[in-house]
């Protein structure tokens, strides 16, 4: 028999406040301490159980909330046994404690949980906003049902948190001078290893854990605001952590639960870190929505709330990102959802582009057209999309780039944007169909949702592969920048997901048009090293198609460099900037020579004039044998009027000077380059160059004054070069007529 001891009034009515208020939540608990106290008022062992079985009860009530409390109240006072005078002396303690809050079970339950946990209600609201300008995707507002409560994190996952689960992450700690902390959030996590996380969490306690769908990370967000922000149309400084567009993050601290919460108890839904969400990014539909998923396949995972260094409108309730579901930077980490998944199915929604819509699968049949000069009058492959096609296309359209493909076919790609560091940034295509006399209208290419998509590349291997490369900033601007490798076998109607070829956002990945094939089957893309004018340029190669990709480290004079490999193997570059001065002092372009396939280089003043912002060279090596070189004379508004112009002869073999985009020709591996002509038929246009260019008179003496030049050449020969809006067509007899 247990040693019974007496228990005042006074030490009752203090017990029962922290331990019986809490077993209300459980009704069954608090009728079992009134069946144990009042047998042992009336002094008789409760029921028949042995200590033992004693003791499992007291653990099964650990399995319930109210249980948590109820068995230290147990374990201490009913092992030991104790004795009430009188029912009556009880009855006064239980309906006496009634009339606490609840608040306090709440608080103590969190205190005990590992990760703190929001309960969220079930309810509805509205999803969505306006869907204006970069802002599309947020249309249509439709309302969506929560059917259930769900629990979520109280705070995004934290590097403690996170490192039970992966301690190698630990050597990530402070990376880009972020997040070093055991509570601030942890970033540096791709969707694959969130998810890794939520499973390994899962299988310790029991209990299902994922991530929330994109409708509960607004839904919990809003927190019942239709406001674009939970607490109204602006944040309070308290959130605000160097929002704006940077190249250098901010060592700002990351540290979790510093923000007011929202109206469900939430921190951090607004900034700090971007969260990974569980759906693919998909188009909303219009009609009510009962827990959505999201789409049943992508590209692209859903991530939300925004982060650091972003400017503000980035962390509006309603506003949508998305990342490729390998990718990880320092912007963003995620929070976790205690419930089972959502039943619903997924969405299938199938969206096509223009620009991949009836392409023609027959191999075209190419008649050599080199034997009459040919110059066709410029056209725009930029052309302005139907409003009713919804294309994101943005005022100003830029840094093209081009190739053929085996049925014929055209297809040129480049970026629209408003700003050129904006995330709304976007890769669109345009398709001239063999046969056709105009360019289709611009259409979607590739988009990773709220990213910078600075740099493109496109090359046709020549053994019927299509290859399309691009950077993928972290956020805006244009320095962050990871590296993605798309294929189309099928002439650019379909296209592989992108993968990764470049994993960091670093420097040294803004890619540059004009990928080469090397004579033993590689692939050099060059890159600008940097953000800046001078920065120069980085070369990468992949030695197996493109399966692996190595930066040499070597570095090319001058930005937006065009490459070409030399019969003896070397590589030749030339770039805009880094000029070097020739014998005589004038400042000429830059000419970059490695004989170790871009490991180091030398260089020297080539016999061209600088180039100077808003204008690219194109550099490459022609189906017949030459190295071509398109330039310009000059910068229409930076050029001392002094230097502006270059001599070139006319058809009656009379000199003049002449203006702007000229070609070049060098029949013995780049040293000399006897023939120079500008790229003009004389004839008088008056035309829209787009982007920098914008209006310009073509004439016998004036070319193209500037733009970003790209080019291909089709197995016809026929050489075809985009500048910035406009398309050219010409082949080599035109450029060697008139010629010495």
């Amino acid at each position: 028999m247990p040693v019974t001891h007496g228990v005042t009034s006074s030490s009752l009515v203090r017990t029962a406040k922290i331990y019986v208020l809490n077993s209300l939540l459980n009704i069954g608990a608090l009728v079992q301490l009134v069946r144990i106290h009042a047998c042992h008022a009336w002094g008789h062992e409760f029921e028949s159980r042995t200590h033992r079985n004693k003791l499992k009860f007291i653990k099964s009530c650990k399995s319930n909330f109210a249980g948590l409390f109820l068995s230290l109240f147990l374990s201490k006072s009913y092992l030991c046994g104790f004795n009430i005078k009188s029912m009556k002396n009880l009855q006064k303690i239980i309906f006496t404690a009634m009339g606490f809050s609840l608040f306090s079970i709440a608080v103590n339950a969190q205190e005990k949980e590992h990760i703190p946990m929001v309960n969220i209600p079930a309810g509805s609201f509205y999803m969505g906003g306006t869907g204006i300008g970069e802002n599309f995707d947020e249309s249509p507002v439709h309302k969506v049902v929560i059917s259930h409560p769900f629990r979520i994190g109280k705070t995004e996952i934290t590097n403690a948190q996170y490192e039970e689960f992966c301690p190698e992450h630990k050597a990530l700690r402070g990376k880009n001078g972020l997040s070093k902390a055991d509570d601030e959030a942890v970033i540096f996590v791709s969707y694959n290893e969130a998810m890794a996380f939520c499973k390994w969490l899962s299988k310790k306690e029991g209990k299902t854990y994922r991530l929330p769908t994109e409708a509960e990370w607004e839904y919990a967000c809003r927190a019942g605001s239709c406001y674009p922000f939970s607490m109204g149309d602006g944040l309070p400084a308290a959130f605000l952590k160097d929002q704006r567009i940077v190249r250098d993050y901010q060592p700002v601290s990351l540290k979790v639960g510093q923000t007011p919460v929202n109206a469900f108890g939430i921190y951090d839904m607004h900034g700090n870190v971007e969260e990974w969400c569980n759906d693919w990014y998909g188009p909303y539909p219009s009609e009510v929505q009962t827990d959505p998923v999201g789409q049943s396949r992508g590209e692209f995972r859903v991530t939300r709330g925004g982060s650091h260094s972003t400017p503000e409108i980035f962390l509006r309730s309603s506003n949508r990102m998305a990342m490729i579901p390998e990718d990880k930077h320092a912007l963003t980490g995620f929070r976790i959802v205690q419930a089972e998944y959502p039943a619903n199915k997924p969405l299938t929604t199938i969206e096509t582009a223009l620009n991949s819509e009836q392409v023609s699968q027959a191999k075209a049949i190419w008649k050599k057209q080199d034997k009459e000069p040919l110059f066709m009058a410029p056209i725009p492959f930029v052309v302005k999309p139907d409003c009713s096609s919804k294309t994101p296309f943005y005022q100003h359209n830029h840094q093209p780039a081009i190739t053929w493909c085996d049925n014929g076919d055209l297809l040129a790609i480049w970026f629209s944007a408003e700003h050129e560091n904006g995330r709304e940034v976007t890769v669109l295509a345009s398709r001239l169909r063999a046969g056709a006399k105009e360019w289709d209208q611009a259409s979607p290419f590739f988009k990773v949702p709220d990213r910078n998509m600075t740099g493109s590349a496109l090359m046709n291997d020549g053994n019927g592969t299509l290859y399309h490369i691009n950077g993928v900033e972290a956020a805006g601007d244009w320095q962050n920048l990871m590296m993605i490798q798309r294929t189309s076998r099928d002439n650019g109607k379909t296209w592989t997901s992108a993968r990764i070829i470049e994993p960091e956002h670093a420097k040294r990945h803004q890619v540059i048009a004009g990928t080469i094939k090397t004579k033993e089957g590689w692939f050099v893309q060059l890159c600008d090293a940097g953000p800046g004018g001078k920065d120069s340029t980085a070369v990468h190669i992949s030695k197996d198609g493109g399966q692996t990709w190595t930066d040499t480290g070597g570095t090319i004079a001058g930005i937006h460099a065009g490459v070409v490999q030399l019969k003896d193997g070397r590589l030749m570059a030339f770039g805009r900037n880094n000029n070097v001065a020739d014998s005589t002092g004038r400042m000429r372009m830059p000419m970059s020579i490695s004989s170790d396939m871009g490991k180091t280089w030398t260089y020297s003043a080539s016999e061209f004039p600088p180039i100077e912002g808003q204008q690219r060279l194109v550099l490459r090596r022609l189906n017949e044998g030459p190295l071509l070189l398109i330039s310009f004379t000059d910068h229409p508004l930076r050029t001392a009027p002094s230097e502006r112009g270059l001599i070139f002869k006319d058809k009656n073999e009379k000199e003049f000077r002449g203006y702007g985009m000229y070609a070049a020709l060098s029949f013995d591996e780049g040293k000399t380059w006897p023939v120079k002509k500008l790229l003009t038929d004389g004839t008088s246009r008056y035309l829209n160059g787009g982007a920098w260019t914008q209006f310009f008179e073509m004439d016998a003496t004036h070319a193209e004054p500037r733009g970003y030049l790209a080019a291909t050449q089709t197995p016809d020969n026929v050489i075809h070069l985009v500048s910035s809006r406009l398309h050219y067509r010409f082949n080599l007899s035109w450029l060697l007529k008139n010629a010495d």
